[in-house]
């Protein structure tokens, strides 16, 4: 399992290309294949991506990202699975917080991936 964690941005971008946030190394997943957006006080799943993204087998083009919310990258590409903790941050608590991203490496791309913001 990949594990990522964000704690002051408001765009996460996920894909092959290694300017996303998130790079996962999948032949089905596009260069820039999802973006996760906070609006308001809501995150959204916002599909960038040609091979589509897919929650309970159904594609979707945008949709809300709820805590616990596992969705794929492609009909058979990784799987994410969200976990959104705690209050959002002040625009002077984020820029004083240092911003924190981890990241173990796993070499097989079907596996859960799992992202914290």
């Amino acid at each position: 399992m990949q594990n990522w964690s964000f704690e002051t941005e408001t765009t996460i971008s996920i894909g092959r290309s290694t300017d996303n946030d998130v790079v996962l190394y999948s032949a089905v997943v596009s260069r820039h294949h999802v973006e996760l957006r906070l609006e308001g006080e809501e995150w959204s799943i916002v599909n960038l991506g040609t091979n589509g993204t897919y929650i309970e087998d159904q594609r979707v083009e945008q949709c809300v990202a709820k805590d616990g919310l596992i969705f794929r990258l492609a009909t058979s590409g990784p799987k994410i699975l969200v976990r959104i903790q705690g209050k959002q941050l002040s625009e002077g608590e984020a820029a004083s917080k240092e911003q924190r991203l981890k990241k173990s490496s796993n070499p097989d791309p079907s596996r859960e991936t799992f992202a914290q913001f």
